[in-house]
This record gives C-alpha cells, structure tokens and sequence, in this order.
C-alpha cells in the first residue's frame, strides 16, 4: 500500500510537470511562429497554413486546407488569397473534379523559409536521436493523441463561439444581423 501511495505522487509530480513542459513548448513554438513569420512579412497563420501544406506534401484541396487550420472557407480563402500574391503558393484546377481548387506550395519560394528552421531541426535530431526506438513510439504517440485532443477542443470553442440560435445562412454561415426598425 505504501508503494502505491508513493507512486501515487510520483504520478501526479510527473503529470504537473509535463503538462507545465506541454505548455512551455506550446507557447516557444507560438514564439518560433511569430519569429520567422515576421522575418518574412507573414502572419503566424500564413506560415502554419504553409506548413500544414508541407505537411501534406505541398499540395492541397483549398476544403483540405480549412479543416487543417480550423479556419472557416472565406477566411480559408482569404488567406490563400494573401499567400498567392505574396508568390509562397500557386492554385490550380483539379484535373479530375472541376469543382475543387487545388492549392501547391511554389518549393523555391519557400526555400528561405526551410533554410531558416535547418538549424532548429538539426539540433532537434540530436534531441531525438538520444532516445531508443520504443521511447520515440511513445513520444510519437502522445504527440498524435494530444494534438488529437486540442484539434477537437478547437472545433468546440468555435462552435461555442457563437450564440444559441444564431442564424444561419443558406451556406451554413452565421447571417448578417438585421438592424432593428428604428422608433422613428
């Protein structure tokens, strides 16, 4: 029973402290985000909606796009919009559905962008490197189960954001409110 008891606190000592670590890495990567998007002249969601399109090796649906960032399609769009002027991405038609817009990643602008992070990811290999393949499974693991869980939270809070009984437009957006008539 004493063993219990202090595994029992080692549990909750463990726990406290990795989420604290959690969170610490969570706002550096916001920082690293800030960082080199601003040496760019982006905004932290340009440059995560890049690498999210890196993530899915450099081409999307612009649909794919929106779920990947939480964003809704306007401000999806948007933001591709900004993208393509900035000359980071190129759209184009889906060969086999006319319907969809496909969106790549234009790979010699986003070079600089690649050289800035090699630094950063070299020194996290070494990080990785110091743990056994059965430990990065774990590690792997957490991260996918984590990222899971703050992916749905997201899609809560949005919901949430919006009034009981807001109404919705034809396409599923919250309406324009109506002016209330005047007392004139």
């Amino acid at each position: 029973m004493g063993a219990n008891i202090s595994d029992d606190g080692k549990k909750a000592r463990l726990l406290a402290e990795l989420g604290a670590a959690v969170r610490a890495m969570s706002a550096q990567g916001v920082m690293v985000s800030q960082a080199v998007a601003s040496r760019f002249g982006l905004n932290t969601t340009d440059l995560e909606c890049l690498d999210a399109l890196v993530m899915k090796g450099g081409e999307a649906t612009v649909g794919e796009l929106g779920q990947a960032t939480g964003l809704t399609s306007g401000a999806t769009t948007t933001l591709l919009d900004r993208l393509t002027k900035a000359g980071y991405v190129e759209r184009a038609a889906d060969p086999h559905d006319r319907r969809k817009v496909g969106v790549r990643i234009r790979k010699d602008a986003i070079a600089p962008i690649q050289a800035i992070y090699a630094p950063l990811a070299s020194q996290m290999d070494v990080v990785w490197s110091r743990y056994s393949v059965e430990d990065l499974a774990i590690i792997l693991d957490f991260m996918t189960r984590a990222t899971a869980v703050t992916a749905a939270w997201m899609q809560q809070l949005h919901a949430a954001s919006e009034p009981a009984g807001t109404p919705r437009s034809k396409r599923g957006r919250p309406a324009k409110p109506v002016a209330p008539p005047s007392s004139s």
